[in-house]
């Protein structure tokens, strides 16, 4: 196997690979919107080109018919054809393991309303599942749009390998530091369900047995434990800053309808929105614990 351009001691490798991730990076949310029919139901020219796209880019925006279509299988059997089979279920999520983001439905459940992607309010930067265990890594992540908010409710999304090559450009040793498999602590609680969970240590960037690059990440400064050294305040700033100012291949843009993100766990946020009685947003996630393939 060849040394994988992660690996801090292969500048050769590096320089290579970021040639050609910075060549095809997208620089416009139409980079990476595919037109589809049916989530459901792929054709083989829609699914070759989902997958295509998301080998240059880990993500994708599919533009599908299936409007304000409720069906719950839209995300799941979407998922299905793109390699995703296993679900990250959770207390949080239904039974399904797909989680309905709504405050309407929170307010009706009378649950979830303290979590913030139940709430209006915004969401700070983030990988999805940062607080999960180690077996329980999440690399794939579908959002799927039933119904758009009133006004608001946008997404920025970034590449996770262009937040590493920043990063790496800027200085290896950010990277160094928040490859510690212990630079990011989720404190220790006890979940509504009863169920205790210890502190849960570990990397912002690690890469797994695939050679694929992994990053675990939240901008939120609640509950979050970070490591104390000057090295580790260094790149934890450095990272928001590059957050904070839009990069050339940060995107931005908001699901409508029958439309969905798919993507290997890539870095998002989301705006604060509004509502009106008419138009109450929801959304479906369903995270996986593969990466997108062609299955």
């Amino acid at each position: 196997m060849n040394a994988s351009p992660f690996d801090l001691n292969n500048a050769a490798g590096y320089a290579a690979w970021r040639e050609k991730k910075s060549a095809l990076a997208p620089r416009r949310l139409e980079d990476i919107v595919v037109e589809i029919d049916d989530p459901r139901a792929l054709s083989a020219a829609e699914r070759q080109r989902i997958v295509e796209v998301c080998a240059n880019t880990n993500m994708v925006i599919y533009v599908g018919k299936t409007g304000g279509d409720p069906d719950k299988e839209i995300p799941r059997k979407l998922g299905l054809q793109l390699g995703m089979k296993t679900l990250d279920g959770h207390w949080l999520t239904d039974n399904d393991g797909i989680s309905p983001l709504s405050v309407k439905g929170a307010e009706e459940r009378g649950e979830r309303k303290e979590f913030i992607p139940y709430t209006d309010k915004p969401i700070r930067w983030h990988t999805d599942g940062y607080y999960n265990v180690p077996e329980r890594t999440i690399r794939g992540l579908i959002l799927h749009c039933v119904q758009s908010a009133a006004t608001g409710g946008d997404n920025q999304l970034l590449d996770h390998e262009l937040a590493y090559l920043l990063l790496r450009d800027e200085n290896p040793e950010h990277i160094r530091a928040l490859a510690q498999p212990d630079v990011m602590t989720i404190p220790a609680r006890t979940d509504d369900d009863g169920i205790a969970r210890p502190d849960q240590p570990g990397p912002v960037f690690s890469v797994d047995a695939d050679g694929f690059l992994h990053m675990r990440y939240t901008a939120r400064t609640k509950s979050i434990l970070w490591q104390g050294d000057a090295a580790t305040r260094a790149a934890v700033a450095a990272l928001e800053r590059i957050l904070a100012t839009p990069t050339p291949w940060t995107l931005h843009g908001r699901l409508e309808p029958g439309m969905g993100l798919v993507c290997n766990n890539v870095l998002h946020d989301r705006s604060g929105f509004t509502e009106t009685p008419e138009q109450r947003r929801l959304l479906y996630r369903a995270r996986y614990y593969e990466r997108i393939s062609a299955g």
